[in-house]
């Protein structure tokens, strides 16, 4: 009994695997119909299985070539050619910091031709009057000279100034009435040694710099270092308006000594560019020529060029006269003719007064017409009485 009820059990299962085999046996037979059914418009947009064709996996596209920007070199600036300085030249000495180290470079454009100057830079560009520990100038100024034994000195300092100093036991902030007093002392004290030199000197002023207050300060130093200069037998030179503009602020960009518009500042606007210490060797020039005795006045045009051959002296060639006309003078009435300027005699008034003028001047209006629209009562009395009296007989 047990085996008849496990029967249809097992033909249950036996039906599934027949099921099964017939289905995986006619599955290419489907596969063979759907290739072998004709083209239809379906194919178009939805192509068969074995149509559709896959890339090959190895195949890629190279990488676009990075398009390399052009790069644009700022012509070479032309260097200056340096002659050989002769044994016996005399020498210019720059002090102070860095800014001083900058007019040194453009001072040694100026006398690049010329073996008689040579330019010293002796300037520490970290050094001031408030570090004294880093470069005591008062002290040191002394061997210094002694050593170059220059004809005249430039002086320039006061960038590295603004931060605190050390004044006795304490620290004072930056321009404070006692940090102000003790930077004037050693201010003076480096003039005064230069004075006790006997060697002309020239103190440049400090620029304008990029932030106010940096430039405020830089005005508060300016005048100190004038006033210590002057009091010792020195020259201060002022360069402020050469890197300002004309409302007094600071400028990266303005004319060089040829009144072409170059870069005088760097990007930082502290530090010059070359444009910028040529500029202010520019400012130092003239006074340190009229130290060293090299601006010698202009000969007269009159003078001939060279000695005469004969060895005679030469002598001043005389005036060539000069046709002129003396000027007019406005005062003067005898140029037309006439006597006397005009309005100095008020004109005559005419004889007969035009009734416009005796209207407008004098406010006199002339006699109405007889009838006129402004002749008020005086019609009547004009008309004759016989004239009335028959005007009245025809009304009648």
């Amino acid at each position: 009994m047990a085996g008849f009820r496990r029967l249809p059990l097992l033909l249950v299962a036996a039906a599934v695997l027949i099921v099964g085999a017939a289905t995986a046996f006619h599955a290419p037979a489907f596969a063979q119909e759907e290739e072998a059914r004709p083209w239809s418009l379906r194919d178009l947009f939805f192509p068969r299985r074995s149509e559709r064709v896959a890339p090959p996996p190895d195949v890629r596209f190279p990488p676009r070539p990075k398009k390399k920007k052009p790069v644009v070199r700022k012509p070479a600036e032309p260097q200056v050619p340096v002659v050989e300085k002769a044994p016996d030249a005399r020498t210019i000495l720059v002090i102070g910091d860095f800014m001083a180290s900058g007019l040194a470079e453009g001072l040694n454009e100026v006398f690049a031709n010329n073996p008689a100057i040579r330019v010293a830079d002796k300037a520490k560009g970290s050094s001031g009057f408030v570090r004294d520990d880093v470069y005591n100038w008062p002290q040191e100024i002394a061997g210094v000279l002694a050593t170059e034994k220059p004809a005249a000195v430039i002086v320039m300092m006061g960038s590295n100034d603004r931060q605190q100093m050390k004044v006795g036991e304490e620290r004072e902030q930056p321009r404070t009435e006692v940090w102000t007093k003790a930077y004037e002392l050693r201010t003076e004290a480096l003039a005064k040694a230069l004075a006790n030199s006997k060697i002309p000197y020239l103190w440049v002023g400090m620029p304008a710099f990029k932030t106010q207050k940096m430039t405020a300060d830089m005005l508060a130093f300016n005048g100190i270092y004038r006033g210590a200069a002057e009091a010792y037998n020195g020259e201060f030179v002022d360069i402020w308006d050469g890197f300002v503009d004309e409302n007094g602020a600071f400028v990266s960009t303005g004319p060089d000594v040829n009144g072409q518009p170059v870069r005088l500042r760097a990007d930082d606007g502290i530090n010059m560019t070359r444009g910028g210490k040529r500029k202010l060797a520019f400012y130092a020039e003239k006074p340190l020529l009229k130290i060293l005795g090299l601006s010698a006045p202009t000969a007269p045009a009159s003078l001939p060029a060279g000695p005469l051959p004969s060895g005679q002296p030469v002598t001043p060639a005389a005036p060539m006269p000069v046709d002129r006309t003396d000027p007019i003078a406005l005062g003067d009435p005898a140029l037309d003719g006439g006597t006397e300027l005009m309005g100095a005699t008020p004109p005559a008034k005419p004889a007969l007064v035009l009734p416009g003028e005796k209207l407008a001047v004098r406010g006199i209006a002339p006699a109405a017409s007889p009838g006129r629209a402004d002749d008020f009562g005086g019609a009547a009395a004009s008309v004759p009485a016989r004239e009335t009296t028959n005007a009245i007989k025809v009304r009648e």
